[in-house]
């Protein structure tokens, strides 16, 4: 009942009319601690009628700025960032190429796998994430169309969803996309979620009716984030981690 991400209710509302909204509130992530990590934290979520993602991220881009004091950004699409920093191209790859970049990069997780974007998550995290944001705040953007979760397609390349995330210092401070308005298409995007969970042995979530029930009034264009707030505090105020900037910082029994 603790909530991951208030994004399936604010679309109920968006799909009621609701028109620009956003929330500023807790939620919450099962066993995640660490530097940069708290089970509870704060995300500051908020989505954009008639907004394309890359106006977005020239939103994101002016409160970033605004809080920490910093000018321009940089922009990179998710393969040219993968090409750069880990000289692969993460589109076309062979999943054996990618399980030998990440054990050649010293990372091996607990189990084997088929799953590309399980690998490609690996060279993100500990490959190439680090080296992002390191000179100015970066957007990459242009993911998989597999690591899309909500995201829009691109009209022009579907192997492309309309993400982005912007990482400072080598750390993720917000993820957002151009949002699927259509109920059908959420339906079988969140059914191929379920698949994959069950493949990797994690239990299915259950789709939201009500969400799927709100969208057969399909939204305008739309684009959403949701961005991590104690993240942004510490950059604001060089703390080391997270539980510095946190009143009530869970710790490990």
């Amino acid at each position: 009942y603790l909530q991951t991400s208030p994004e399936f209710a604010m679309k109920r509302l968006l799909a009621a009319g609701s028109g620009p909204i956003y929330q500023l509130g807790k939620v919450f992530r099962d066993g995640e601690f660490g530097q940069w990590h708290n089970p509870e934290f704060t995300m500051l979520e908020w989505y954009r009628p008639g907004f394309s993602y890359v106006e977005l991220m020239d939103e994101v881009a002016a409160l970033v700025g605004t809080v920490l004091g910093s000018g321009d950004v940089i922009r990179i699409t998710y393969s040219d960032a993968f090409q750069q920093h880990a000289r692969i191209e993460p589109l076309f790859t062979s999943i054996k190429q990618l399980k030998d970049k990440c054990r050649t990069a010293g990372y091996v997780p607990a189990i084997d796998s088929d799953d590309r974007d399980m690998w490609l998550d690996l060279l993100m995290s500990h490959v190439v994430g680090p080296k992002l944001g390191c000179d100015a705040p970066t957007f990459i953007y242009d993911f998989p169309a597999s690591q899309g979760m909500l995201a829009r397609t691109k009209p022009d390349n579907p192997a492309l969803a309309e993400r982005f995330e912007l990482y400072i210092k080598g750390v993720e401070i917000a993820n957002g996309y151009q949002e699927m308005v259509d109920a059908t298409d959420v339906q079988v995007r969140l059914v191929a979620q379920q698949y994959k969970r069950r493949q990797t042995g994690r239990p299915p979530i259950a789709l939201d009716d009500r969400l799927l029930a709100a969208l057969n009034e399909p939204l305008s264009t739309c684009a959403g984030v949701a961005l991590g707030v104690d993240r942004l505090v510490m950059l604001a105020t060089a703390a080391i981690s997270v539980s510095d900037v946190i009143a009530f910082p869970l710790v490990r029994a």
